[in-house]
């Protein structure tokens, strides 16, 4: 493994992580096995520094860590204290320290200067005429060659674009089992899906609408049989979001349906997390 990855003078003194690393090569262990065990020898011997096998921060440390973390790069603090970036950034986080102004606003003119020195050769000059200007491929416009058949045409849809496009009228029906219907095609960077409310709307309240008017906010359009698939206009009514929440509510149910509801809830979230759980398991297989 990698020093990179694997730094033993993160949990050991340095000298201790030498002496390891000549008893791992002339024994042939690895060397992390050996760091392993001379970790919890040095959490026993140390409680006060060392929980399994990891070097607590002692104040000395948060001290200097105080000392040069506001204005001195995350990775050669890291260095200094022989800790990981990222347990550094996480120490400096819990005692609330930050970046100076001064180091942030040096940091922020090293970043131009590479910008501006950095890729300059292979950088378009000005004036700098392209190596293809003024040719024409073969099947361009005309003549022989499929460019032109690949070419994306004006007004004309392709592929998924295609495949997924719905004429004005048309209705389906979305995961939560609410009917919607199309209403306009979408704009230049507009959503095409559901999440487009403009573009496809609730059924039942683009019915509600084109009868009774704009629906005033704060209210709802509900079915009155409780069916989402009963879109007939009959079957609609509007009520307030107020008056919604109440029919909603468990709490107006007689105890023993309230109980069986709540059961219900709790036995759905289950299958979900287990079902979530072994597509996480079979992908991680």
């Amino acid at each position: 493994m990698s020093r990179r990855r694997y730094d033993p003078t993160i949990v050991l003194p340095p000298a201790l992580a030498r002496r390891l690393a000549a008893i791992a090569a002339a024994e042939h262990v690895t060397l992390r096995a050996l760091v392993v065990l001379a970790a919890r020898e040095c959490a026993r011997a140390y409680p006060d520094r060392f929980r399994a096998g990891k070097r607590l921060w002692r104040p000395a440390d948060d001290q200097r860590l105080r000392a040069i973390y506001p204005h001195t790069s995350t990775a050669t603090v890291a260095q200094q204290v022989r800790r990981t970036v990222r347990a550094t950034y996480n120490r400096a986080k819990t005692l609330g320290l930050h970046k100076s102004a001064a180091y942030l606003a040096g940091h922020r003119r090293a970043g131009g200067d590479r910008l501006r020195t950095a890729g300059v050769r292979s950088r378009f000059q000005r004036g700098q005429v392209p190596a293809n200007k003024g040719l024409r491929r073969p099947g361009y416009s005309v003549g022989r060659g499929r460019m032109q058949a690949t070419q994306f045409k004006k007004g004309v849809r392709q592929g998924a674009a295609a495949a997924n496009w719905r004429p004005i009228g048309t209705v389906a029906i979305d995961h939560e089992g609410y009917q919607r219907i199309k209403v306009r095609e979408a704009r230049p960077g507009e959503a095409h899906g559901f999440g487009n409310t403009r573009v496809w709307p609730l059924l039942n309240r683009h019915i509600w609408s084109q009868a009774h008017g704009p629906i005033p906010r704060g209210h709802a359009v509900v079915f009155k049989d409780g069916n989402r698939a009963h879109c007939a206009l009959e079957n609609l009514e509007l009520i307030t979001r107020r008056d919604l929440m109440r029919r909603n509510s468990v709490h107006t149910l007689p105890k023993p349906v309230a109980q069986a509801v709540q059961l219900l809830g709790a036995l759905n979230r289950q299958i979900r997390r287990r079902t979530r759980d072994a597509e996480h398991d079979r992908r991680s297989a």
